[in-house]
């Protein structure tokens, strides 16, 4: 497909490099190479992401000309935003971004706003480091200003088949501007656990640009068999995206993470969706003692409102805490009953 005006030509399948932080250098070498081969080669990476630009730029220096490569900078003023971008193409051994993009600003990026960003990426580009001009978020508000400030060639945001009315009209905004739009969080944080619905669903948009999460082999196998047999929406897979969208429905954690670092150590992005999870994976994943430990530090919330007051969904977090941890209590109780019992 082609990404909006960029005039890029990207896969159906991008690969979200936010996960690979989580492995080794020499095994996301290996798991990157195999995506390229098989025909993934739009890379989606940010400054934010600790090593993925360093793992991202061990992977393709050799082969820079055969993948496409959006970063990201969370800069709120031209020095910081020369900082990243000088840092970005240094560790992904590169000359050029094809999209660097600002990364979930409080606001929409202007010219004369006073932060001097804007301008700094017009520069980036007019001296060939930057060769196209995104930004992503998640407030409707800052991504309806970016449409419609004609500014940005792409817009990146949560979609998926849980979107709401608010989030589909703005892929029929960017359609209609001819604006590329990205779908982060198309598996909504993990929640959509049947990777072929959500594909298939997405592929009814075709302005839309999934970027899949990946760490390992076999979810990279799944996403390059699309490649070859993408999946086509059927009678099964509406019946599972109605079923999901009526648990899913209400407030629930979307996993974003830009409610930390929480002052009292909550790992809260984890914790915030554990009713989901018990009720969406096996018992045994999440019933573990190094579960048990992470939920036990919701008693030591200091009701702050550090929390609710960064959630770009506006979710009473400190609640939505305790109702999760009374939960998980519950669920645990009943582990430790059966194992007495055994």
């Amino acid at each position: 497909m082609i990404l909006g005006k960029t005039n890029l030509e990207v896969p159906r399948n991008g690969f979200g490099a936010l996960p690979i932080q989580r492995i080794s250098k020499q095994e996301t070498v290996r798991l990157l190479h195999k995506a390229l081969d098989n025909g993934m080669y739009y890379f989606d990476t940010a400054r934010f992401y600790t090593d993925s630009e360093e793992k991202l730029g061990a992977a393709f220096h050799d082969r820079r000309d055969r993948v496409v490569i959006s970063t990201k900078t969370g800069a709120t003023d031209a020095a910081g935003f020369w900082k990243d971008l000088e840092t970005s193409l240094r560790l992904l051994r590169t000359d050029h971004i094809e999209l660097y993009q600002f990364h979930n600003p409080a606001f929409c990026p202007k010219p004369d706003d006073g932060t001097g960003l804007y301008e700094a990426m017009l520069e980036a580009r007019r001296q060939g480091k930057v060769l196209h001009i995104g930004i992503t978020n998640h407030r409707l508000a800052v991504a309806h200003e970016a449409i419609e400030s004609g500014l940005y060639e792409t817009l990146q945001f949560p979609f998926s088949y849980l979107a709401s009315d608010k989030e589909l009209q703005l892929v029929r905004d960017c359609e209609a501007c001819n604006m590329g739009f990205i779908a982060m969080k198309a598996l909504a944080g993990g929640l959509i656990n049947h990777a072929a619905t959500a594909y298939a669903y997405i592929a009814q948009f075709p302005n839309v640009e999934p970027i899949w999460g990946i760490q390992r082999e076999s979810e990279l196998d799944e996403f390059i068999s699309f490649q070859h047999n993408p999946p086509v929406l059927d009678d099964e897979m509406r019946a599972r995206i109605e079923y999901d969208r009526k648990e899913l429905s209400g407030d629930f954690c979307r996993g974003c993470g830009y409610c930390q670092p929480c002052p009292a150590g909550i790992e809260i992005e984890s914790c915030n969706r554990m009713y989901l999870f018990l009720r969406r994976a096996p018992y045994e994943v999440y019933l573990t003692e190094e579960f048990n430990e992470k939920m036990k530090k919701i008693e030591g919330c200091l009701h702050c409102g550090q929390c609710r007051k960064k959630c770009p969904y506006d979710l009473n977090t400190p609640e939505l805490l305790q109702r999760n941890y009374a939960d998980f209590k519950e669920h645990w109780a009943r582990r430790e009953e059966y194992l007495g019992r055994k």
